[in-house]
């Protein structure tokens, strides 16, 4: 294993630990100051800095105080680490919070540097495969525009 895949997995180590121990601190440490992150599904909730990591982790561990989270699988290459998480915990109002997916790093002189964040709600029920995929794919269909042959 190279010294920059230990690092990154040292890091995630370092950063679920914080997390688990509910340490703002540490946990915030683990990242650039100047850390980059990319949601891809909802572009509007990239942001850039240390500082919202630390507000964005604040309001979590508020409203779930008991929330526990684990690194399910990992991988590196070099400076860029692969991540599968699972996050649990009550609510304050003990509704079950559960969040499950993938967040991809960079690593930079021992601390995140950039991530692109596929991390999403758990939600258990609704629709079947079949009926999001119509919804899906149909929910920007307009009328055809003109015919295709």
């Amino acid at each position: 294993m190279s010294d920059s895949v230990e690092a990154g997995t040292a890091l995630l180590e370092r950063l679920a630990g914080a997390v688990n121990r509910h340490d703002l601190d540490a946990l915030a440490g683990c990242f650039a100051p100047r850390y980059r992150n990319e949601t891809p599904a909802h572009p509007a909730q990239g942001f850039t800095g240390r500082g919202q990591v630390r507000r964005n982790w604040q309001q979590i561990f508020t409203f779930v105080p008991d929330i526990t989270a684990r690194v399910l699988r990992s991988s590196a290459d070099g400076d860029v680490g692969w991540s599968e998480w699972g996050m649990t915990g009550p609510g304050r109002d003990n509704s079950a919070h559960q969040m499950a997916g993938v967040i991809v790093f960079g690593v930079r002189d021992g601390r995140f540097s950039w991530a692109r964040f596929y991390l999403e709600p758990v939600r258990t029920g609704g629709a079947d495969v079949n009926e999001a995929v119509r919804r899906h794919v149909q929910a920007g269909a307009g009328p055809a525009t003109g015919s295709r042959r």
